[in-house]
């Protein structure tokens, strides 16, 4: 059973990436696992993102138009990532928690800061048939093993030249197909107790609360500098994660 205490640093870290989501519109899994990663074991903390992640992606899946095109588009993509998803949480399931926390940290780091400088994925133009399954598999092992969508999948997607509706579903469908796999990948290794299921959808409420408030908010604040300020802390937090777990023991 969890603890109240336990209890207040879930709703408090899905509060607070629900207010950063809705000011600047991404990140509400992967900043509420980053602050939880900092209290409690990755392995515990993940399965608290999947409601919250579900929840929040549907909606950005269904809408904008086009999701038979996207679907057809992007098939090979999910359907390597999905098959990876397995892999990656069976790694975990085996691992000592501070590895894939380290890992997650260190990718925090990178997102950040191609986030920062704007660097981005060539088109991959004709090859995209053929990047597709490589780079699907990478984006699954690294979901199944640290809980994140983001990576390398916001790049892939960024540079495939949708317009910013599409690219928003794309990405929504993109979380939400991988939600559903970690969700079995998670349930088949063991890492999936029903107290955390429970504790993940009571998340849902503090996550949609935080929305709600960002949303408020976002007009009276200027969104580009808030932006710059989100990344700056993501880099942060992410060098926190990378040095507790690799660098912190040996001291």
């Amino acid at each position: 059973m969890w603890a109240s205490e336990e209890i207040l640093i879930v709703a408090a870290s899905f509060l607070l990436a629900g207010l950063v989501k809705g000011l600047v519109g991404l990140g509400l899994p992967t900043i509420a696992l980053a602050l939880l990663a900092t209290q409690m074991d990755l392995k515990a903390a993940i399965p608290l993102v999947l409601v919250p992640s579900l929840a929040t992606n549907i909606w950005q899946a269904l809408a904008g138009g086009a999701l038979k095109a996207l679907v057809l588009r992007l098939w090979i993509f999910l359907l390597a990532a999905c098959a990876a998803i397995w892999f990656g949480a069976g790694l975990l399931a085996g691992l000592d928690a501070s590895l894939p926390s380290g890992l997650f940290g260190a990718l925090l780091c990178v997102y950040a800061l191609v986030s920062l400088t704007g660097l981005q994925m060539p088109p991959p133009g004709a090859k995209e048939p053929w990047l597709s399954p490589p780079l699907g598999l990478v984006n699954g092992a690294i979901t199944g093993l640290t809980g994140s969508f983001i990576f390398p999948s916001v790049l892939y997607l960024q540079a495939l030249g949708l317009s910013r509706d599409h690219l928003v579903q794309a990405m929504g469908l993109t979380f939400l197909v991988s939600t559903l796999a970690l969700a079995v990948a998670l349930r088949g290794h063991a890492l999936l107790p029903a107290e955390a299921g429970l504790l993940s959808a009571v998340a849902l409420l503090p996550a949609l609360g935080g929305m709600a408030l960002g949303q408020a908010f976002r007009k009276r604040l200027p969104e580009a500098r808030f932006r710059k300020l989100f990344f700056v802390a993501l880099t942060a937090l992410g060098a926190y994660l990378a040095w507790a777990a690799f660098l912190a023991p040996l001291y």
